[in-house]
């Protein structure tokens, strides 16, 4: 999926719209010339989350010690712990409470899960946060932090890598302003810090949508905040509709990946809520943070002297959905926030919600 829709980008910033146009195409990568004091743009983010995450999953499972907290009256006693022989203190609770191969969901609660009596009665909204660093086990976690990899380390790249691509060519064929082009190069490296805060917002957007429609259990997982970032690439391709060529390609590849994603999302044990949460969050700061320089403007650069273009950075119907999205973003947080604290269950205002989460079937049933 992130493949896919970084091939169109990369099209698009290696020769634009197919090379059809009047305009030459920048050279292609392997022609630009490296000056000196540059250095291509590596990820840092994506690496940084991924380490945390493994860290603090360590650190769960130090506090669960699952051989000394695990009762006598149990089957199989201590015993039951899954690798117990080589992991000691690290190993997993028995697979009938936790077929992930992690934690119990004490230790997770008492390290930060989403829980809804806690962040509304006991007013620990720091959960809404905590829990998207928590994971419930080895799978959950590998599965989490695999697609952040594939999804996030390339929309990293890309973000940082293409205007560093101008830069270069640009510097070769007009060497007398490179001032503009030094800066290009740094908001390339904000833009990755940009790609963090839609991903931890997101996160927290998705948990407080969960909390909103799930009372009962706990809820742990980075899932909101990796919806948020596919939905950030959605309202991305959008917003810079003009610098993509394969346009459908990239749009019907994102749909599919995001509706696949959610329809697992029905199956039992699965907070799709915080996957939808994160989504629309993520999709309303990809207007706000991904924002674009038009095609017209980027090629600027290589059009000959006595050819006109537009002074114009942005199109109006960026800044128009920039405006809608900010003010959406907005709302929706403070609507959420304050039902949530209010202790507003949203399953009343809502009777068929509940089926975005879990689906019944012959096959199971889904707990209220």
């Amino acid at each position: 999926m992130a493949a896919a829709a970084a091939a169109a980008r990369y099209d698009v910033e290696q020769g634009g719209r197919g090379g059809a146009g009047k305009y030459p195409p920048p050279p292609p990568e392997q022609m630009y010339p490296q000056r000196e004091g540059e250095t291509e743009w590596v990820p840092w983010f994506v690496p940084v989350v991924v380490a945390v995450n493994i860290a603090l999953f360590a650190v769960v499972m130090y506090v669960n010690n699952c051989p000394a907290h695990a009762a006598s009256t149990r089957r199989g006693g201590a015993g039951a712990c899954v690798a117990r022989g080589f992991l000691h203190r690290f190993s997993f609770q028995p697979l009938s409470e936790n077929p992930l191969l992690g934690p119990s969901s004490a230790a997770l609660q008492k390290l930060g899960a989403l829980v809804w009596d806690k962040v509304v009665h006991e007013h620990q909204g720091w959960r809404l946060l905590t829990c998207i660093w928590l994971h419930a086990g080895v799978v959950h976690l590998l599965a989490n932090m695999l697609s952040l990899v594939l999804i996030g380390l390339r929309l990293e790249q890309q973000f940082g890598y293409g205007t560093h691509c101008y830069m270069n060519y640009s510097s070769q064929y007009m060497p007398e302003r490179p001032a503009l082009f030094l800066n290009l190069n740094r908001r390339s490296r904000f833009l990755a810090v940009r790609i963090g805060v839609i991903y931890i917002v997101s996160g927290v957007g998705g948990s407080v949508l969960s909390s909103l429609f799930i009372r009962n259990n706990i809820s742990v997982g980075a899932s909101g905040a990796l919806f948020g970032l596919l939905g950030a690439m959605l309202s991305e391709l959008f917003t810079n509709w003009t610098i993509y060529s394969n346009k459908a390609a990239a749009l019907l590849t994102l749909l599919v990946v995001i509706a696949v994603n959610l329809a697992i999302g029905i199956l039992p044990h699965v907070d799709n809520f915080a996957h939808i949460g994160g989504f629309l969050t993520g999709f309303l700061l990809g207007f706000i943070f991904l924002m674009r320089p038009h095609y017209g403007w980027m090629q600027r650069y290589v059009r000959p002297s006595d050819i006109k273009y537009t002074t114009k950075k942005y199109l109006p119907y960026q800044w128009a959905l920039l405006a809608v999205a900010s003010v959406l973003a907005v709302l929706g947080f403070a609507v959420g926030m304050g039902m949530l604290f209010k202790g507003v269950n949203a399953n009343d205002h809502c009777q068929w919600c509940h089926y975005l989460s879990c689906v019944p079937t012959s096959r199971w049933s889904c707990g209220k």
